[in-house]
């Protein structure tokens, strides 16, 4: 893939003797919009910080500007890379799909059931279908949050209680397959979920086990946790600023070039796969919760993999018009 590339010509410069410019100490910005404690934060950022720091003898380090310090919210994050507001972004693509439309189909109900599988699928498709969409930056790692199950105040295990539910998918794009489902697509941030579990507002949401548990706590509101559903996913991303990268010596170019790509990718997916278990284990711990984990049967999985496998022809549909005529081509070779 493109990180690939990257780490072979570095690799090759060094090889002539061409990589002798002085490696001064370097301090790289990293603006996300997630709060200190937040997994990213704790995990990979202070794994990749550890790696640069032991690479290059301490020469070469992150600073983390966790919620929002370099710009509030989400929806700005690849701007602010491409800007160099932050040397380093923490961006999801949901927030900015014109830009990443051809991304955004590994958000879609396939074959990846977790964050690693999701990650190694797209790794395998990102130099022929994806790496165009981000050529402003240079991509230093790319995942998901696996949306695996669905809070709910209803009982979504069949596809029958999907019927007039008002569920709230992870992103608009999958607005057909959550109608091909029977349900009502509802438009919500994360942050919003909570009360409209709360107050009615919507039935359910798609979450993953780690919206269960503090600080989200959607199982203070929720009836149910619903597994096995068709999974829906949030591409995850962490670039950096061109420039800032062309800007540094050889010999930290090289060092980001090594990490970058699967390393830094898998490293994210881990990130959001271990905390999901960490709060499986405090759901199954949580004894006086009033809410049910409930899993769907296979026979009624294959239902519901039906009904996406119709809201996918609209979505394919969508992008037809819209010109993107190899939309189907690279979701099935994500789904491979």
């Amino acid at each position: 893939m493109a990180f690939t590339r990257l780490t072979m010509a570095a690799a090759l410069a060094a090889s002539l003797g061409i990589s002798a410019q002085t490696a001064a100490a370097e301090e790289l910005s990293v603006a996300t919009f997630v709060p200190p404690q937040h997994h990213t934060n704790t995990m990979l950022f202070t794994w990749l910080n550890e790696e640069l720091e032991t690479r290059s003898g301490g020469d070469l380090s992150l600073r983390v500007y966790p919620a929002g310090q370099l710009g509030a919210g989400p929806v700005q994050q690849y701007r602010r890379v491409v800007e160099g507001v932050g040397d380093i972004v923490l961006g999801v693509a949901a927030y900015t799909p014109t830009i990443f439309p051809r991304t955004m189909l590994a958000i879609l109900p396939g074959e990846a059931e977790t964050s690693a599988e999701a990650s190694q699928r797209i790794l395998a498709v990102y130099d022929d279908y994806l790496a165009e969409e981000f050529e402003d930056v240079v991509m230093l790692g790319i995942s998901t949050a696996a949306g695996i199950g669905i809070a709910s105040t209803v009982d979504l295990s069949t596809l029958a209680g999907f019927e007039g539910a008002k569920i709230v998918p992870y992103a608009a794009l999958t607005t057909p397959v959550i109608e091909a489902m029977g349900a009502v697509p509802v438009q919500m941030p994360v942050t919003e979920m909570y009360t409209g579990l709360s107050t009615g507002t919507i039935d359910g949401a798609y979450a993953t086990y780690n919206n269960m548990t503090p600080p989200w706590n959607f199982w203070d509101v929720a009836d149910y946790f619903v597994e096995n559903v068709p999974v829906q996913h949030a591409v995850i991303y962490v670039a950096m600023n061109r420039e800032r990268y062309e800007g540094l010596s050889a010999d930290h170019r090289a060092i980001i070039d090594e990490l970058s790509g699967e390393m830094i990718s898998m490293q994210l997916a881990a990130s959001f796969d271990g905390a999901d278990a960490r709060s499986l284990e405090l759901i199954h711990a949580n004894t006086e919760g009033n809410f049910q984990l409930v899993r769907v049967s296979e026979e009624e999985r294959a239902l519901m993999d039906a009904a996406v496998a119709e809201g996918l022809e609209a979505i394919f549909a969508d992008y037809e018009a819209r010109g993107i005529t190899d939309a189907r081509e690279i979701y099935e070779a994500l789904n491979q």
